[in-house]
């Protein structure tokens, strides 16, 4: 069996990108590698605070060559390479990353491994997409955000993008739909099942994922439904 890699990537940063890649990476019992720098991402809604620590896996990963062992996160969170600050300036070349992201998969053994990248262009993130067998493009239905996608379609269209409408409202508006869908007909990128807005989400402190939780809480219901009808659409798209 062939590890399937699914990168989560966006050239737009606020679109909702590390949550999604933390939940998804729960749903399909998958390691989660971050490759994101900043503050705000997996690693540190994770709980992992890179200062408390001696060790940095990642860049001992890239020092050494050695496949880095992910962090438990005992099945309400994912397992975890966290990120660190100088990942910014350590990562290597798109090609070198790819390779290395291959490599620790095989070494893991798992179906899949997740990785989320940082925002926009970089070689961490350029990496992880040459060796993804899916990406997963979460998408904003609003002006600039579908200005932003459709750069991402033209510069990254030969990657195999798996487009997922994200925080969606119950009141979409006509003319972001329509324009999506434009997009899809001229690029032809295979799109996911929309993920909800659920107005609660960003005010959770926990750092169990909602799918992670036994039972579920009834707000937040349709966004894990969502997010393992997701989580389905990426089976489907590395079996076809």
């Amino acid at each position: 069996m062939t590890p399937k890699i699914v990168t989560v990537a966006s050239s737009k940063g606020g679109v909702g990108k590390t949550t999604l890649a933390y939940e998804v990476a729960v749903a399909l019992d998958a390691p989660l590698v971050d490759l994101d720098w900043d503050e705000g991402g997996a690693t540190r809604k994770w709980g992992y605070r890179h200062r408390d620590r001696v060790k940095a896996p990642l860049l001992e990963a890239l020092d050494s060559g050695r496949t880095p062992k992910p962090l438990a996160g005992r099945a309400r969170k994912p397992d975890l390479v966290p990120g660190h600050p100088h990942f910014e300036q350590a990562q290597p070349d798109p090609e070198t990353m790819a390779g290395l992201l291959e490599k620790w998969a095989a070494d893991w053994g798992r179906p899949f491994i997740v990785v989320d990248t940082h925002p926009g262009a970089a070689h961490g993130g350029h990496g992880a997409m040459l060796a993804a067998h899916v990406v997963v493009v979460p998408v904003i239905l609003a002006t600039h955000e579908l200005n932003a996608l459709e750069g991402m379609l033209v510069e990254s269209g030969d990657y195999p993008l798996l487009l997922t409408p994200n925080r969606v409202p119950r009141r979409r508006l006509p003319a972001e739909v329509d324009r999506l869908r434009d997009l899809v007909d001229k690029y032809g990128p295979a799109v996911a099942p929309l993920v909800p807005e659920v107005r609660e989400l960003p005010y959770r402190k926990t750092q169990q994922a909602v799918v992670g939780q036994d039972p579920v809480p009834a707000a937040y219901r349709p966004f894990a439904d969502a997010v393992h009808a997701v989580a389905a659409a990426v089976r489907s798209y590395v079996d076809e």
